[in-house]
């Protein structure tokens, strides 16, 4: 019986390490000798320094109609606050009107606008209502918001999905975990996420929903963990004010509860 072995090799980016070993024929005790490849060694990737923005690809997002309906509303409620006119619309117009009110107001004001904003764009009566019909910090009322969430904000924030965790003891679906959030991949600067997002949204639901809520940033791969139920830290104990801003940011500056922008 004959045996053959082949050994093929057209690359120049990579160097075989080849070892050479016995080789035993199925029905023969005859030995022949030749190449056996074991592994390869590839030459080093380079790792340049990158912010968040730069090291992976862009999201692209195809909004329906209620997304585009949601998105403009929001963005006129929030020019509608602050009197700084955008021209763009859709979710550009949004970015540029958080942009703006983020270049003029300071960060205390920039809190207030975003209250002021979401007060204007839910009526009272609905928030009334909602408080009124589910049980202040229960297991399902986290649950819900929680699921509410994941269905309804997908155009706000980028797709998530709700996740289980440690409540008391006990397990809960009370986490929301964004994949990849949409407003700060497109801000790209951590001071709008802290102070247009975080802060008054975490201050919003707790105020007119009596439902206390952590938002936990992931500044590296954009992520973000919304937790329903928890109380937040104090700024000064927040690891997220203490994060420098990516060097693509026009603000290039660490942001905190108290910095100037």
């Amino acid at each position: 019986m004959e045996a053959k072995l082949v050994l093929q090799f057209k690359t120049s980016l990579v160097k075989p390490r080849i070892h050479y070993k016995n080789i035993h024929t199925r029905h023969s005790s005859t030995m022949l000798h030749g190449p056996i490849i074991v592994g390869v060694m590839a030459e080093p990737v380079k790792n340049p320094e990158l912010s968040s923005s730069e090291s992976s690809s862009k999201s692209v997002y195809n909004d329906n109609w209620f997304d585009l309906a949601a998105i403009n509303y929001l963005s006129t409620n929030i020019q509608a606050t602050t009197g700084l006119k955008i021209k763009k619309s859709g979710y550009d117009g949004l970015v540029e009107a958080a942009r703006a009110a983020h270049k003029v107001f300071n960060p205390t004001q920039q809190h207030h606008i975003v209250l002021q904003t979401l007060e204007k764009a839910l009526p009272r009566f609905i928030l009334t209502l909602i408080r009124t019909v589910l049980p202040k910090s229960s297991k399902f009322t986290r649950e819900y918001f929680a699921a509410f969430t994941t269905v309804f904000f997908v155009w706000l924030v980028g797709p998530c999905e709700v996740r289980e965790s440690d409540f008391e003891g006990r397990k809960e679906k009370n986490v929301v975990y964004i994949k990849k959030c949409r407003f700060l991949e497109e801000s790209n600067c951590v001071g709008m996420c802290t102070n247009l997002c975080k802060t008054p949204s975490q201050a919003f639901i707790k105020n007119s929903f009596g439902m206390p809520i952590y938002m936990v940033p992931n500044f590296e791969d954009m992520s973000c963990e919304m937790i329903y139920g928890q109380e937040p830290p104090q700024p000064a104990n927040d690891p997220a004010f203490s994060q420098p801003c990516y060097k693509l940011c026009k603000e290039n500056k660490k942001h905190h509860d108290k910095c100037e922008t």
